[in-house]
């Protein structure tokens, strides 16, 4: 961002923290009087200055008779951590990119300029994901070498090109991309379009794509 030439800044004069640790998140969400910061289905018996947090739809998070902890779940994985090595996060982070875990690279959810998508099964040969994009978005016009794909619209409208082919899909309706093909979904809608997509193929990676026109200029 320093470098962009297109910039205009103004001064800004009140608190800033950079949440450079779950210790600053803790302590900017605003405890409660027994020192216990909550967000999302969390809840707390006898518990004093610490940070339940569940970041996973459905997933509760309950912390019994803890002091001084910090446990944050998320959809893959969870972390538990007295409040004073919250620093020390990195720490797993190396433990786990040593170990080849996934989870030290991708988030659950990816976010792109369209909207975002996130695993729910992840096999050998298949995916399955949910995507959900903006209205009035689109994703680029590309194909695949290795997997064909297959979508059902689960909410709004989407509009669908597969090679020459353009039509509108709505709810509880499907599309099937086989390999090779030149496709694209669109949101023509004015709420988001919610998808599920099942890949199958002998290679699933997001760097098996060959984009063609993008309206983000991604190359």
């Amino acid at each position: 961002m320093e470098k962009a030439p297109n910039l205009a800044v103004v001064p800004f004069a009140a608190g800033w923290s950079d949440l450079g640790g779950w210790d600053a998140v803790w302590r900017e969400q605003g405890p409660d009087a027994s020192g216990v910061a909550r967000h999302g289905p969390a809840e707390a018996i006898d518990c004093s200055d610490t940070l339940l947090r569940s970041e996973a739809e459905g997933q509760v998070v309950v912390g019994i008779g803890l002091e001084n902890m910090i446990v944050v779940a998320m959809p893959d994985a969870v972390l538990v951590a007295a409040k004073n090595r919250a620093q020390d996060v990195k720490k797993a982070v190396d433990l786990l990119k040593l170990k080849g875990a996934r989870q030290a690279e991708t988030l659950p959810r990816d976010y792109r300029p369209w909207g975002w998508y996130e695993t729910l099964v992840l096999g050998a040969r298949f995916q399955v994901k949910r995507i959900v994009v903006h209205p009035g978005a689109a994703l680029s016009l590309q194909s695949h070498h290795h997997r064909s794909e297959h979508w059902i619209v689960v909410e709004g409208t989407a509009r669908v090109t597969v090679d020459e082919d353009v039509r509108l899909i709505s709810e509880n309706q499907s599309v099937y991309i086989p390999l090779g093909a030149v496709h694209r979904m669109e949101n023509p809608g004015k709420v988001p379009m919610v998808l599920i997509e099942v890949q199958t193929g002998t290679y699933l990676g997001e760097d098996d794509i060959i984009r063609y026109e993008d309206f983000y200029h991604r190359s």
